[in-house]
């Protein structure tokens, strides 16, 4: 094995364990003892860059600016200066601008090995990324190549490499014997003559963003700063392949999916009738990176801030939609769109944050599902492991009751006014990956954002990261936004009736009327995974009980029950069959079945409306009211016809319905109560091939 090979074995195993397959030896001890130099180790020789003025800036040339000259500086030679004057280590800031030295170690070139097919991307899991720039995944070493103008003295040259985000404090990593894992610092690879392989590591923590870099050399004849050069501009990724980033995932298949993969399913409908929509997420077509560096730096992330995906991801959710900061999305839920885009008509996240980069302006416009494809992009692009998740009956809880509050009259005919809750027939948003330090144990893994303008979060419109585990166990005591997530999918349905003297009292608890088949892509296939198992515990069991208590508990609101009555004896269903949009009748009944051992008598009133996928109903097209008697042990199917000509002119996009059925049992004053959804679906296309395939 030759030298090189050894140096660089142990070079991966010290400063990368996670990527290196065995142990090498130690590393050779590349820094002089003598040498001036920038290492800052315990026990060692401490000569970094002074900073006189508190500002992070030293006293000569900085870097990360638009121009700097090419400047050598060392100490001056001739009479009046002794020997020992020469060999005194230097600091790049004390030395004077324009003072040139015949043995300073001058740059000639940088190469930044940035080539889509070269070793650094590819190794990065970068070479998707349509840029010709250098983009590498922190805690993971690259490599850069430095020509100088004269052979580079590997006993007495030393070498800093600079880098620099914008409005950031610049970030010296010395030329060091050893590393700390996951942190800064650069060692040299190989030497040949006047060319030097030099690997640099950036720390696991480090902030994700654009960098300018730069090289500095030190020797004791003098020191050099190479000039600022745009070219040699490095994009700082999140590492879910590196065991020291907060976002590592150790499973490949999930990081072909959940980083790497492009394409998309996004569902739709209801949990009777699920579609699905292709969507592109395209997180390494050009532009899209630059495009996502803009979010952040409008999102008003610090520098410091991006290193953190909790940060991050909270930022996201905020930037996706226009409220409150004009972000990449305005939301829209009218019936027309003339002055932007139908929200169905999008098919991926590209066009969308390419035109808001360009622009400057919020893209119109979109809605849950172009909210939740738009932030998988976001994530993905960024290296954080990130998913599109649907809830069918997802519930809207408008006052922070973990309710689903449905109210009635006397007469138990629907409060219109009143019904502000809602239930939508499906929502989308994110699952992202990543430990939660600031939580207890535990808590590490999924965790749910949600882009979508609801509520307000802390004064501003974003949701999460929240554990799923935390929703799942009912403790809304956990950040971020704990309760809005747990009613969307484990609220109870509570109904109230009027009473003659104006107050509500609760006449029915629906414990399962929310929160069914979670959905998102499988991995590796195109095939729909339900994840409903992650968000709740199965419906009606004692834990799923135990949750929706534990919730309660926290949010200082008892259990939903309903009041007691002597006698309940009338069980009410729904059913209805799903209409084709080809001028199709749609049929509906409700199923009465009396359970006493005595005839019972009730007025039942049924009402449809068209209604909106977010749950929001237009007013009802068709009323009914029928009475019904019911013999001991019977079973009676109460049915309506809603007609084509009925329907058709009330229809919205993604054609959706609610019928509402209520009544009061005469002999007992049972009140009875059900809210049942269906649409109209597009009929069925086959695509038949009459001949072989060409090639």
């Amino acid at each position: 094995m030759s030298r090189s090979t050894e140096r660089k074995k142990s070079w991966w195993e010290k400063c990368c364990p996670c990527c290196a397959s065995n142990r090498g030896e130690d590393t050779e001890d590349y820094v002089s003892s003598t040498g001036g130099g920038f290492i800052d180790r315990p026990g060692r020789p401490t000569d970094r860059p002074r900073d006189p003025d508190g500002s992070g800036r030293g006293t000569g040339s900085e870097t990360g600016t638009d121009t700097v000259t090419d400047t050598v500086t060392g100490p001056r030679t001739g009479e009046g200066r002794d020997r020992s004057d020469r060999n005194t280590d230097i600091n790049l800031d004390d030395l004077p601008s324009g003072e040139i030295s015949r043995t300073a170690l001058q740059i000639q070139s940088v190469d930044l090995l940035k080539s889509r097919n070269g070793e650094n991307r590819q190794s990065h899991h970068t070479d998707q990324y349509e840029y010709e720039d250098l983009i590498v995944r922190r805690g993971k070493p690259f490599k850069i190549s430095i020509t100088f103008k004269r052979s580079f003295n590997i006993k007495s040259d030393q070498i800093a490499v600079i880098l620099q985000m914008a409005n950031g404090q610049p970030i010296t990593l010395p030329l060091i014997k050893e590393f700390d894992e996951g942190g800064w610092g650069c060692q040299v690879s190989d030497v040949s003559g006047q060319k030097v392989m030099l690997w640099v590591n950036t720390s696991a923590q480090a902030p994700v963003g654009k960098y300018q870099l730069s090289v500095r050399t030190q020797c004791p004849g003098g020191s050099y700063a190479h000039p600022t050069d745009s070219s040699l501009k490095v994009y700082l990724l999140f590492n879910p392949w590196c065991r020291m980033d907060a976002v590592f995932m150790d499973n490949e298949a999930w990081l072909q999916e959940y980083v790497l993969n492009e394409n998309g399913r996004i569902y739709y409908g209801t949990e009777y009738q699920i579609g699905e929509r292709s969507w592109s997420y395209g997180q390494f077509d050009k532009g899209v990176l630059d495009a996502v560096m803009y979010i952040l730096d409008r999102g008003g992330l610090s520098p410091t801030s991006r290193g953190d995906p909790i940060s991050v991801t909270r930022v996201i959710s905020a930037m996706v939609n226009s409220m409150d900061d004009n972000g990449v999305i305005a939301g829209s839920w009218a019936d027309d769109y003339p002055d932007g885009v139908n929200p169905v008509a999008w098919v991926g996240s590209v066009d969308i944050l390419l035109r808001f980069h360009q622009t400057g302006s919020s893209v119109k416009y979109g809605q849950c599902w172009v909210f939740a494809g738009v932030t998988t992009t976001v994530l993905r692009c960024l290296g954080i492991p990130g998913r599109t998740i649907t809830n069918f009956a997802s519930a809207h809880d408008t006052d922070g009751n973990l309710t689903f509050d449905v109210y009635f009259d006397e007469n138990m005919k629907p409060l219109e006014d009143k019904n502000s809750d809602s239930v939508w027939n499906y929502h989308c948003w994110n699952d992202c990956w990543m430990t939660r330090p600031d939580l207890p144990p535990g808590y590490s893994g999924w965790q749910a954002i949600d882009a979508t303008p609801q509520e307000t979060s802390s004064g501003t419109y974003c949701c999460g990261p929240c554990p799923l585990l935390a929703i799942k166990n009912g403790l809304v005591n956990i950040k971020y936004d704990t309760p809005f997530l747990f009613s969307e999918v484990n609220s109870d349905k509570v109904f109230y009736q009027r009473m003659a003297n104006g107050q509500f009292k609760k006449v029915h608890v629906e414990e399962r009327a929310v929160g069914h088949c979670i959905s998102t892509k499988a991995v590796g296939s195109y095939a729909r995974e339900d994840i409903t198992y992650l968000y709740k515990y199965p419906e009606g069991s004692a834990e799923e009980r135990n949750s929706v208590r534990t919730a309660a508990q926290y949010g200082n609101k008892p259990m939903a029950v309903a009041e007691p009555l002597q006698t309940e004896d009338i069980v009410m269903t729904v059913e209805s069959q799903d209409g084709v949009l080809t001028g199709s009748d749609i049929n509906v009944r409700v199923l009465l079945n009396n359970r006493s051992s005595s005839r019972r008598s009730l007025s039942l009133t049924m009402s449809v409306a068209v209604m909106y996928y977010n749950g929001v109903c237009k007013e009802s097209f068709k009323n009914d009211t029928r009475n019904v008697s019911i013999n001991p042990g019977e079973t009676k199917s109460v049915g309506m016809l809603v007609s084509y000509n009925e329907y058709r002119t009330h229809l919205l996009d993604q054609a959706a319905m609610m019928l509402t059925v209520s009544g009061i049992v005469q002999e007992t004053g049972q009140k009875l109560a059900k809210q049942h959804t269906f649409r109209i679906r597009t009929p069925d296309l086959d695509i038949k091939v009459n001949s072989h395939c060409v090639l």
